[in-house]
């Protein structure tokens, strides 16, 4: 077997010069370039792509209220819901101008939930998209002996919409959505506050334990980004003295990123994932169309194994692996305008329990990415993710014990987005993987 591999890659192409020559990430210099030395370019080693699953991924603390739901083509359905605990922006009081003998002269005028856009959609945003507001009926509080919400995380909340709007999303046109509530809901906290029994956020939160926006599943068609720093519940009252009437409200805002997240639901049934197995294991790409899928929200990602990496040390006594180049190719018409690839790729590094020990790091201790070349061409075939992995696989064909690490795909926006790539594996007709490692032997 050994002789076998070793005569398939000196067959292939040897590159050798008597000046510095810059081979990716490491320089090749003169003096490892003597006579007797080779470069050798290997494009030939097997490379194993399977989708996996992660069973749950932090969404709270990343400051995107992201509500909506989709018919994914390849996907399935995807659905995004926020829960989140407010706080009031200044007081627990109504206006502090004269004295409590003022109180009866103040009256609820009306209640609505301010969504601020922050850019980010996914799907198709030329339909009508709608969203209820639901009181929860349990705290906004994260299990015990934990700090975060996850990707799965649900609370419990009143069936009773508290507000709805259906709304066609322009997230990089307007400014904001308003969302006008239940005047009786708000007339009750109104009064509360009034009467002196709010005075606090314990109090408050006591009354108000939070609320959630869940969107509609039959007619929304988009995933839409909206600003928590400054999306508000504001109630509005007025003051009335003799003929004069002043307006002020009250802001309730979500100031602690902590006790707001994003809960997410997919259902696969009916695409080439529908069978993805538990976190721990994997689904090869040979069972999916010789494909690889990708999508940040529902934890879908990307595994590439090189199972047989550690047999290049056998190609010669003295010899290393100087660089090696990854390119990821997205399958035709899995994307177009709705659904758009994202610029990069997050690279890490697990186990064959799909644990992440870390992330990828290049030989200067940099993270890598895989940046996405878009260069128009008839048939697509330079739109890729492409990254350095010498230094990684270098380790992994010296390595002394039977252990294998693989490499994980992700997106950055892993957490706060639904965005989602398919990449063909190294079998698949118009858009194969490719790896080129670029070997010395001295």
């Amino acid at each position: 077997m050994h002789k076998f591999i070793l005569m398939l890659l000196f067959g292939l192409t040897i590159v050798s010069c008597g000046t510095d020559t810059d081979a990716g990430e490491f320089v090749v210099g003169s003096d490892y370039l003597a006579v007797n030395n080779k470069v050798i370019l290997i494009d030939t080693v097997t490379v194993e792509m399977s989708t996996i699953n992660f069973d749950s991924l932090v969404t709270s603390g990343q400051n995107r209220i992201l509500v909506g739901n989709y018919d994914d083509p390849l996907f399935g359905k995807v659905k995004s819901s926020s829960y989140f605990q407010l706080h009031s922006a200044t007081t627990y009081a109504l206006t502090s101008n004269g004295s409590d003998t003022d109180a009866p002269n103040f009256v609820f005028d009306s209640i609505s939930m301010i969504l601020k856009y922050d850019r980010y959609y996914y799907g198709d945003t030329t339909k009508v998209q709608t969203v209820n507001i639901h009181r929860l009926t349990q705290r906004v509080k994260p299990n015990t002996d934990d700090s975060s919400f996850y990707n799965n995380s649900t609370l419990s909340y009143n069936t009773e919409s508290l507000g709805s709007i259906s709304y066609i999303p322009r997230p990089l046109e307007k400014d904001s959505i308003n969302i006008k509530m239940d005047g009786v809901f708000g007339d009750a906290l109104f009064q509360k506050i009034k009467k002196r029994e709010i005075t606090d956020f314990d109090t408050f939160s006591e009354y108000l334990k939070g609320l959630v926006l869940v969107p509609s599943t039959s007619n929304s068609s988009s995933v839409i980004g909206f600003d928590l720093t400054t999306s508000v519940v504001r109630l509005y009252y007025s003051k009335y003295q003799g003929d004069e009437e002043k307006s002020y409200y009250i802001d309730f805002t979500i100031t602690d990123s902590s006790v707001q997240f994003n809960s997410f639901y997919s259902d696969k049934t009916g695409t080439l994932i529908e069978n993805l197995p538990n976190s721990s294991s994997k689904l090869s790409s040979s069972l999916t169309n010789q494909q690889s899928f990708i999508q940040s929200g529902t934890g879908v990602a990307c595994r590439i194994d090189f199972p047989n990496i550690k047999q290049l040390k056998y190609i010669s006594d003295n010899g290393a692996i100087v660089d090696a180049q990854l390119i990821l190719k997205a399958v035709n018409n899995s994307y177009s305008a709705q659904y758009p690839l994202a610029d990069s790729v997050q690279v890490h590094v697990g186990d064959n329990l799909n644990r992440i020990s870390g992330t990828l790091l290049n030989s200067a201790g940099a993270a890598v990415y895989g940046v996405l070349n878009q260069k128009s061409d008839e048939f697509n075939e330079n739109v890729a993710y492409s990254f350095s992995i010498g230094t990684f696989l270098q380790k992994e064909m010296l390595k002394q014990s039977d252990s294998k690490s693989s490499l994980v795909l992700t997106l950055p926006g892993i957490s706060n987005s639904v965005d989602r790539i398919v990449l063909g594996d190294q079998k698949h007709l118009n858009n194969k993987i490719q790896l080129k490692i670029y070997y010395i032997s001295y």
